[in-house]
């Protein structure tokens, strides 16, 4: 028995439709994004969705006889900046747990501004093909994009999408199945289920034709967009390398006697800069990208050869030590990052386990007894998950945590 959970139906329908999933007659069904988010309902997730739900929920999980086979991730807007990375934590908790993930992005969108009214494309950043390219390398797991078509390059004409977007006539929103990219796509998904149902093929699925000439389009397209020239893009053009004793240096002025052994083990330290408010996307997905681009170099974060590390503001090295100026001020204070993780604690809908048994009523029972294993990890909301996954240390003007093991 085949299952889809999906977020949205139509989407769900539209690759039931246009695979061999429609003879499999799968049943759909509703994806809970977290326990944050769907209180209610989420406590019913099975485990191994659950799994690959704990950075972020992506858009459809297919699944044969309780064992994930593929999951998607579809996203119509333009890449450029960190944008093209803000969903990369799904395709990363998707591929770590050796379930294939397909990544349905614009090569460009038409956009026009108020400086330049006869618009223009805005092209996808080349690092997500290399960053998705690494995670493929580490896992041995497809990590894999396809276009969502438009018209690029050429500019809409009066009728056509605004943005330049060629959108299915039967699917509200999605792709037009008849482009080549979907048809491409189709047939790799088409792929993944035969081996689902054949499970005898000694051919592992990373090895096959149709997987590998798929990998090596994108990395050609990585070159072709501007990839491994002298331009650094989004997010490296954010980071900067230091030495990690001068990070250490920094965390002392909260513990004098901090010696994190962890850290210490790496010369080198990434640090990734946000110059803005404290919140949530596109910043988690930047990080997870910085990880795979520039620091990870096994399955786990213990297997990276530089530390990697969040900083709400600007830093300067000199003379190891570290400076940092956060020029939102209070908006990017240690406060806020506490106030996200309190609303858990303080909120008795969320965090259950300060109940009594006379309290839990209905749903709750259940998903206390969630809670009893799981803590509060699908609790929390999905940057602090991702950041504290992500992150060796996050760093504020006035305070910093970090990993010790």
């Amino acid at each position: 028995m085949y299952r889809v959970w999906y977020s949205t139906e139509t989407f769900a329908d539209y690759v039931i439709d246009n695979t061999f999933l429609k003879k499999l007659n799968p049943i759909k069904s509703k994806l809970c994004e977290s326990d944050a988010s769907k209180p209610v309902d989420f406590h019913k997730m099975p485990d191994h969705i659950k799994k690959i739900l704990y950075l972020d929920s992506p858009d459809l999980i297919v699944e044969r006889e309780g064992e994930p086979v593929f999951s998607v991730e579809i996203s119509q807007e333009a890449g450029t900046g960190h944008n093209a990375f803000q969903r990369f934590p799904r395709i990363a908790a998707s591929v770590e747990n050796e379930v294939p993930a397909l990544y349905i992005y614009p090569e460009a969108i038409f956009v026009r501004r108020q400086s330049d009214t006869e618009g223009k494309y805005d092209c996808i950043n080349p690092n997500i093909f290399a960053a998705m390219e690494s995670a493929m390398t580490i896992f041995d797991i497809p990590a894999l994009l396809f276009y969502f078509p438009t018209l690029y390059p050429n500019a809409p004409k009066p009728g056509d999408n605004p943005k330049g977007k060629l959108l299915d006539p039967k699917y509200d929103g999605c792709p037009l199945s008849t482009s080549s990219e979907m048809q491409t796509m189709f047939d790799v998904m088409n792929l993944i289920i035969e081996k689902a149902e054949r499970r005898t093929s000694r051919v592992r699925l990373i090895n096959e034709r149709q997987i590998k000439e798929r990998r090596e389009w994108m990395q050609r397209e990585f070159f072709h967009k501007g990839g491994g020239n002298d331009h650094v893009w989004s997010p490296e053009s954010a980071s900067i390398e230091v030495a990690t004793e001068s990070l250490v240096n920094y965390l002392r002025q909260f513990t004098p006697n901090c010696e994190p052994e962890l850290l210490l083990q790496r010369e080198k330290t990434l640090i990734y800069q946000v110059d803005a408010k404290f919140r949530g996307d596109p910043y988690p997905g930047a990080l997870a990208a910085l990880d795979y681009l520039k620091c990870r170099v096994g399955k786990t974060y213990e297997d990276r050869d530089k530390n990697l590390v969040l900083a709400w503001g600007k830093v300067t090295e000199e003379d190891g030590n570290l400076t940092m100026i956060a020029s939102k001020g209070e908006d990017s204070s240690v406060s806020q990052f506490i106030d996200k993780i309190l609303t858990v604690r303080t909120n008795d809908n969320r965090c259950l386990l300060g109940r009594t048994f006379t309290d839990l009523q209905g749903c709750n029972i259940p998903r206390y007894y969630m809670q009893v294993r799981y803590g509060c990890t699908f609790t929390k909301v999905k940057e602090i998950r991702c950041y504290a996954y992500f992150a060796d240390a996050i760093l504020f003007y006035d305070g910093a945590f970090w990993r010790e093991g």
